[in-house]
């Protein structure tokens, strides 16, 4: 048996015309909206303050340039993917294409967690905004209910609120927390204490998601485009209203002096790079949607690449005003952009505050929406080249969407997100995701010296370049996540061997040909 037999051209792209049971219904606005409701979200809302507060400080800026570049040749290569094989397979059918089965196994295993741990990472943000704003309308969720298990929360009383300049109510202890607590004189011990068990309204958002995402790909896609709107206005918002509250003294030192290996200095940045890398993740999502893209060879490289773009612009603007408003030790938390609309006083965060929780919840909503939509398509491919049991690839007859891959991927990312904390599974989908990328970008080099004649609709330039430069990247920021993600990557992967061993290699179709060939051969 050859380990790294790979799919032809010819026949994934034969596979495209045949197989139609999923609906084509999304148009190049559709697919760029897809990408930018995927990639704002979590990187501004969640993980910029979480990743500022404990790596990169002010220079959080930079990290997110430096992921920035490293997407942008990712981003160009999976374009070229995405146009010559438009299948749902995303990274998962590229790397059949190129390096093999063993290599593809790998790869969609480890896709896995970057979606289905990304839904869960972003539905763990979502949920501190809601918790948020539903303490500003006097409801209050038990905070038994509203974090991961284990978390320990402690009560911040509203004058202590106030000369902390943050939200009163219950909030994750952190080491910063701690010390800005003994400065304003308040000993934490007299405070309200308590330990989260289950994380209710992150389960509760992916639920929604996911019964909308069974229904169908154009609702899915028209409710994406209400929330993407919603989401650019209340950041324009923030932009807008935050330029006349920086502090410049907040952005100094820009770069702070190293406080150990990967925290704060230059390796500092670099780790934030890695950390936050999960924030682009969008443009990967959207080739997950190539099979139900009306025209995939012209609206995917407009789609992959015009999301990456805008969202890039975006990212560095609200990481820097937002360092700018508040300090940086103020920021690991879960809903950060809340805290700097606090920050401002009661008159302004009286209005402001509700409408940027509003646009957070609407946005890490569609983030969760993509994600969710991204991981049964992968489940879906494998299913139907034999990688994984047939019941992954089931199509709903009336609504034309993967529903038991679908419905089985929400259950596990509600357990994800009611048991997990953020900082975890961010580094978790930030690895995954890296490993991804490093491999498209040796697939698209490889395929170009294997198959140089085949016509390609987008052509990544200068390939030679690119390429390489991408896998250098995304190996570079992988270096800099710390030793004990890279453990738990090496487990995840383990598992994932021990499952392709035991049932995918023995029912791949594509072994399954080539048996057959062999036997009519001898035969013959």
């Amino acid at each position: 048996m050859n380990l790294f037999r790979r799919k032809s051209i010819a026949d994934l792209q034969a596979e495209v015309q045949t197989d139609q049971r999923l609906k084509r219904a999304l148009g190049p606005i559709n697919l760029t909206t897809l990408g930018i409701g995927a990639i704002i979200g979590a990187g501004i809302f969640v993980l910029t303050g979480q990743a500022a507060a404990q790596y990169a400080g002010p220079a959080i800026v930079l990290s997110f340039v430096l992921a920035g570049v490293a997407c942008a040749f990712a981003g160009l290569c999976y374009a070229e993917f995405a146009t010559l094989i438009p299948i749902s397979g995303s990274a998962y059918t590229y790397g059949y294409a190129t390096l093999g089965e063993f290599v593809a196994w790998i790869i969609g295993w480890d896709l896995i967690l970057e979606y289905l741990f990304a839904a869960g990472t972003v539905a763990v943000g979502w949920s501190g905004y809601v918790v948020s704003l539903l303490y500003d309308l006097n409801i209050h969720i038990p905070p038994e209910l509203s974090a991961a298990y284990g978390t320990h929360l402690i009560e911040i009383p509203t004058a202590l609120a106030s000369a902390l300049k943050m939200k009163a109510g219950w909030a994750a202890v952190g080491p910063a927390l701690l010390d800005q607590m003994k400065t304003a004189g308040t000993d934490p011990a007299s405070l309200g204490h308590a330990t989260a068990v289950f994380n209710v309204p992150a389960v509760i958002i992916i639920l929604i998601v996911t019964v909308l995402l069974v229904i169908g790909i154009k609702e899915s896609a028209a409710f994406n485009n209400i929330i993407v709107a919603i989401k650019l206005l209340v950041i324009f918002a923030f932009i807008a209203v935050g330029v006349a509250y920086v502090n410049q003294a907040n952005w100094h030192p820009f770069v702070p002096p190293s406080a150990g290996p990967g925290h704060f200095g230059w390796g500092g940045v670099v780790r934030a790079a890695g950390v936050i890398f999960f924030a682009y993740i969008g443009f990967d999502a959207v080739s997950t949607a190539a099979q139900e893209a009306k025209n995939p060879q012209r609206d995917m490289p407009i789609g992959i690449l015009g999301s990456l773009a805008v969202c890039t612009v975006i990212y560095i603007v609200v990481s820097l005003l937002l360092t700018g408003i508040v300090s940086y030790t103020r920021l690991d938390v879960p809903a950060p952009i809340a805290v700097a609309i606090d920050s401002l006083g009661p008159s302004m965060s009286r209005w402001m505050g509700p409408v940027i929780k509003i646009g957070a919840i609407a946005g890490l909503s569609s983030v969760i929406l993509v994600m969710l939509l991204g991981q049964p398509r992968i489940f879906y491919t494998m299913a139907k080249d034999g990688l994984l049991p047939p019941v992954f690839s089931a199509v709903h007859p009336k609504f034309r969407t993967p529903w038991l891959a679908q419905m089985l991927t929400g259950a596990v990312a509600m357990l994800i997100a009611a048991l997990f904390p953020i900082g975890l599974l961010g580094e978790l989908v930030s690895i995954g995701t890296l490993l991804a990328f490093a491999i498209v970008c040796a697939g698209v080099l490889v395929l170009r010296f294997t198959d140089p004649q085949i016509h390609r609709p987008f052509r990544a330039p200068a390939y030679w370049i690119v390429a390489p430069l991408g896998v250098i990247f995304c190996v570079f920021l992988m270096i800099g996540l710390p030793s004990d993600t890279w453990l738990r990557l090496i487990i995840w992967m383990a598992i994932g061997l021990v499952i392709y061993f035991a049932y995918g290699r023995h029912h791949s179709k594509v072994q399954q040909r080539a048996a057959q060939v062999r036997a009519e051969s001898r035969a013959a």
